[in-house]
């Protein structure tokens, strides 16, 4: 392969002038055998200009992604898809170590992608030597090959990093030769803080969280190596990061080494602690461990890390994330006597000089709020930056000091007293002091001695600040309202007062966050407050339509479901204003959708996908009221053909569900030309969406099934798509409501004329079954399309097997389907499978003209029949309602006044360990029972199918009753055929005879009944249930002897 072809064609993929040409030249070579090998040298040629080496490891990294692992052949399709050749993907094997060792960082950082993926698939197997490979560049005396080699190593690990202990045999085996090796490497280096050497350091670090982060390796760690680990991480976080790092600017200190380095060893300690060393809240292997770990090393560690509390105390700089991680290790060291004992002289100043000031209003909140409100208003409600904020990991220390140690809450209420009397204090410290509290709102309303105080405090403390002319306050205010959403108001101004400055806020604040606040505040208060919802009655128009224009500024995933309950609160309110409410929703989508951000912003995507469902609550609530939802269609048909005409598939699943809400009472002339418009957007992704479509395409067969008739083009549709889900490789859950919805068809247009369509759905579902079926469901759901098709017209049926023939036989498959039926009657499961069997076999065993193949199973067809009556009683039972141990579970927040430890006590958290230790001994059972869980199947557990809630005539209250049909059927058979009857009833045993005599008793009760049922409708009497019922069949010996 020429080199300089390629490199031509990357030059040009840089210029948007050739990009079309290279792009087009890269495609037509890429699956020449030796491209890729090309690829990987052009990448590691300090001869090739920089950019073009880049190109070439992006181009690389994809093909290694998409073509490194062998593929199968689709489905009918002879001509397997391409991957990368053997010998081009054993010379890659054979560089791409070196290669990532000589890179520079921007190309290693994409062929470490590479070597993922290639272990991945071929690590053990095929590629043990990567483990010599890398272990021969850790030993190299050349100091230079170390960081790429370690990154090598890094990606090893990353490849095992969260499978099950019992899957990293391979890994194990590999660390048991590089983990002392990383170790030596690491005490050497740890005098040396050069910004090389700690670069190292750091990957070393990355490598050993990254196999301890899951499952703790005991076999590798044991009680000496683990020791000197502790001590490589206590030095690590204890060594003075270099000063002239100080004059570095605040905004970009943490992203120096020596920061992060600093924050990886915080994160290991942190980790090993939380999930390995904190006894009576670990899992039993590591019972042992837990309590060497917590005796040798917490205290130890922890006295480091209140020197670097103390630091930040100090207002020397300490990094972000490191405080952080100190924060979430001493919020672990707050449930055990011997950490607490340590730390508790120095709490009162932890809580009132560190933790305090981290939960007031900040310079740089002031900023971001003064700059970009929206920005602000996105940070504060993004759940990513929970887990990295300093803020919320002292929130959640309090919170947790507070409630397990009893001298820290009065001590801190006291303080943020004296903050909030204070006439001229600091409103940012009043800001902070609302925030503890608010924090600790759960615990002070289960504690006597506040709840009762709550209410004041708002009252003299929190209403005030309504009207403060500072913003960030006014968004407090709301804020604490929404932390005490649930305190019982005991003076009913107050409520009122709280909900009316909450609704001000929302309607007439000019600060976009302080809306956001008071929308959430105002929502929680009328769901916790049954008067608050009274209040707000009246002002729900208004309320509303601020909701709606503060969604459609900040585009907030938050206030979505703000909407979505108060759209649950007034649903009786809402018939006034939901089509207003719907325009604003399809606007803000619509912008949402078109704007340039969008493909970049994730929240975009949650936000707009919450828009869809806020739509689908308006249809749900207004859908008695069919003018509404008329009015909505058109507003919705502009929505769902927007994310059509874009194939945004991303939201297809939300307007599937939008169309199916639009035609559950009613189908209009619109809604029919969507079914078409469906038909060929989703012609190609038909498989992924077919079972998010089913519920639509149900209400189009069923809602209005003459109008479904008056079109053969809707028909034609649907048996495409289903016939197309059957033939291709969707999987079996897809096929299996692709015949569902077949079976549905024919039940729903029995009587309609549809005789020609018989023929196509019976072939479409006997072809499938000639091809290997995993699920029984599956088998019975195609066979229940025959079933119905038997029930529909009997001759036709019977025809339309006679006439096919498959491929691999010649003969008709008349006898293959009797026969597959018969051995597979004990696996129609549910009321309405068992219904469509039983009057399927009911049918079948009448007819006259019947095949052959049926004599050849006459002996099976009443055992076949009781089994599925049996199942089906069992069925009816599990419908019937139950409401015992409705109301048994008590409420007892009340009870939970006192959760503290005393000091010198441990929290050991029983019911959380037996939780971890049920979790462990569940998966131990799960996995002896993976082998043989078909064959212990328990069918109690599915007395209703997942494919149940596609209804059909058969299912309404009114329609054929099973038990009639089939009674019926054996005495006509019993007075027309004696010697059929008698070869039917021949093999019944004592027990069988006795079964189905009941059978024909319940029969009758179930027939009075109907009609007692009937006359009570009209007004008449009630049948006597009990009423003796006559003896209908002979099991006499002579044929005919009835």
């Amino acid at each position: 392969m020429d080199p300089n072809r390629i490199i031509q064609a990357l030059k040009g993929t840089i210029d948007p002038n050739q990009r079309i040409a290279a792009e087009t030249e890269l495609n037509q070579s890429y699956k020449i055998i030796n491209f890729a090998p090309t690829l990987l040298q052009i990448i590691v040629s300090d001869q090739v200009e920089f950019p073009v080496r880049q190109a070439a490891a992006i181009y690389m990294k994809n093909m290694v992604t998409q073509y490194w692992p062998d593929r199968e052949a689709p489905p009918g399709e002879a001509m397997l898809p391409f991957n990368i050749h053997e010998n081009d993907r054993q010379q890659i094997r054979d560089n791409i170590v070196e290669g990532i060792i000589q890179s520079p960082d921007l190309i290693r950082s994409q062929l470490a992608v590479c070597l993922r993926a290639i272990i991945k698939y071929d690590f053990p197997g095929r590629w043990t030597a990567v483990v010599d490979k890398i272990g021969f560049f850790l030993q190299s005396p050349n100091n230079a090959s170390w960081l790429g080699s370690l990154m090598c190593l890094y990606q090893l690990v990353r490849t095992y990093e969260f499978k099950k202990a019992e899957e990293r045999d391979p890994l194990i085996a590999a660390m048991q030769i590089f983990l002392p090796r990383i170790q030596q490497q690491i005490l050497q280096l740890l005098p040396d803080v050069a910004h090389w050497s700690v670069l190292i350091q750091k990957q070393i670090l990355k490598i050993f969280f990254a196999l301890v982060q899951y499952a703790l390796p005991l076999q590798l760690v044991n009680k000496q190596t683990m020791t000197q680990w502790m001590e490589i991480f206590r030095t690590i976080i204890d060594r003075d990061v270099p000063p002239e790092t100080l004059q570095v600017d605040e905004d970009d200190r943490p992203e120096l080494v020596w920061w992060k380095c600093k924050k990886w060893a915080l994160h290991l300690v942190t980790r090993l602690f939380e999930r390995y060393g904190s006894p009576g809240n670990v899992t039993k292997e590591y019972n042992e461990f837990s309590e060497f770990f917590f005796k040798t090393y917490a205290v130890g560690i922890q006295q480091v890390l209140l020197k670097l509390v103390d630091q930040h105390r100090q207002k020397q700089y300490v990094a972000p994330r490191v405080l952080q991680q100190v924060l979430n290790y001493l919020n672990q060291g707050v449930n055990h006597s011997l950490t607490w004992k340590q730390m508790k002289p120095h709490i009162q100043s932890i809580s009132e000089e560190v933790v305090f000031p981290l939960m007031c209003y900040k310079d740089e909140d002031e900023e971001l709020w003064q700059e970009d409100p929206y920005e602000y208003i996105r940070m504060k409600f993004d759940v990513f930056e929970d887990h990295v904020s300093p803020t919320i990991a002292a929130q959640n220390f309090l919170y947790t000091a507070a409630k397990k140690r009893k001298e820290v809450l009065p001590k801190m209420m006291s303080f943020c007293y004296q903050v909030l009397t204070d006439p001229s204090g600091d409103p940012r410290k009043k800001d902070g002091a609302l925030h503890v509290i608010g924090s600790l709102a759960d615990i002070l309303l289960k504690k006597n001695i506040y709840k009762g105080q709550m209410e004041l405090m708002l009252q003299n403390y929190v209403f005030a600040l309504f009207n403060s002319d500072l913003g960030y306050l006014r968004a407090r205010a709301c804020w604490v309202l929404h932390s005490f959403c649930n305190l019982k108001f005991t003076n009913d101004l107050n409520l009122r007062n709280a909900v009316e400055l909450t609704k001000k806020s929302l309607i007439e604040d000019k600060e976009m966050p302080v809306k956001v606040e008071a929308a959430i505040a105002l929502q929680t208060l009328i769901s916790n407050q049954d008067q608050a919802k009274e209040y707000i009655k009246p002002s729900v128009r208004p309320v509303m339509q601020e909701l709606l224009h503060v969604v459609r500024e900040t585009e907030n995933d938050d206030l979505t479901n703000v909407i979505q309950k108060m759209i649950c609160e007034y649903s009786e309110e809402m018939t006034t204003i939901a089509v207003d409410m719907t325009q604003h929703l399809a606007m803000t989508f619509s912008k949402v959708l078109q704007s340039d951000a969008y493909e970049e912003i994730e929240d975009k995507t949650v936000m707009a996908m919450g828009i869809l469902n806020t739509i689908d609550t308006i249809l749900t609530v207004v859908e008695a009221h069919k003018e509404i939802t008329l009015q909505l269609e058109g507003i919705c048909l502009q929505v769902i053909g927007l994310v059509l005409q874009k194939h945004v598939i991303e939201f297809y699943e939300e307007v599937l569900s939008l169309a199916y809400s639009l035609t559950c009472q009613v189908i209009s002339s619109n809604m029919w030309q969507l079914l078409g418009v469906l038909y060929e957007v989703l012609q190609q992704d038909c498989f992924e969406y077919f079972t998010d479509m089913m519920p639509l395409l149900h209400n189009y067969v069923t809602v209005d099934t003459d109008a479904f008739l008056s079109n053969p083009k809707n028909v034609e549709i649907i048996y495409n798509l289903c016939k197309k889900v059957l033939t291709g490789d969707a999987g079996e859950d897809a096929e299996c409501h692709a015949a569902k919805l077949l079976e549905v068809i024919i039940l729903q247009c029995q009587g309609k004329g549809i005789d020609q369509c018989i023929p196509l759905f019976v072939e479409a579902v006997l072809e499938r079954l000639t091809r290997g079926v995993k699920t029984s469901e599956l088998r019975t759901m195609c066979l229940q399309v025959a079933i119905a098709a038997l029930y529909y017209s009997p001759m036709l049926l019977v025809n339309t097997l006679e006439n096919i023939c498959f491929s691999h036989s010649a003969e008709p498959i008349t006898s293959q389907f009797i026969n597959q039926w018969m051995n597979d009657t004990d696996c129609f499961l549910g009321l309405h499978d068992r219904k469509v069997c039983i009057i399927g076999l009911s049918t079948l065993m009448e007819m006259q003209n019947r095949p052959d193949a049926v004599d050849a199973v006459a002996t099976q067809i009443l055992p076949s029949l009781l089994l599925l009556f049996l199942g089906l009683k069992r069925a009816y039972a599990s419908r019937a309602p139950n409401d015992l141990n409705e109301n048994g579970e008590e409420e007892n927040e009340d009870n939970e006044e006192n959760e503290e430890i005393p000091s010198d006590e441990d929290d050991i958290r029983e019911a959380g360990q037996q939780y971890l230790e049920m979790l462990d001994q569940h998966q131990v059972q799960e996995d002896e029972e993976e082998e043989d869980d078909d064959e212990d199947w328990d069918e109690d557990g599915l007395e209703e199918t997942a494919l149940e809630g596609f209804s059909t005539a058969l299912d309404e209250d009114n329609s054929v009753d099973e038990y009639q049909i089939f009674t019926s059927a054996l005495l006509r058979v019993q007075s027309r055929d004696a010697v059929w009857y008698q070869t039917l009833t021949a093999p019944l045993s004592e027990d069988q005879r006795k079964q189905l005599q009941e059978i024909f008793t319940l029969t009758e009760q179930r027939k009075n009944a109907a009609e007692s049922k009937k006359i009570e409708g009209q007004g008449g009497y009630s049948f006597d249930m009990t009423a003796p019922v006559p003896t209908a069949f002979n099991f006499g010996a002579t044929p005919g002897g009835n």
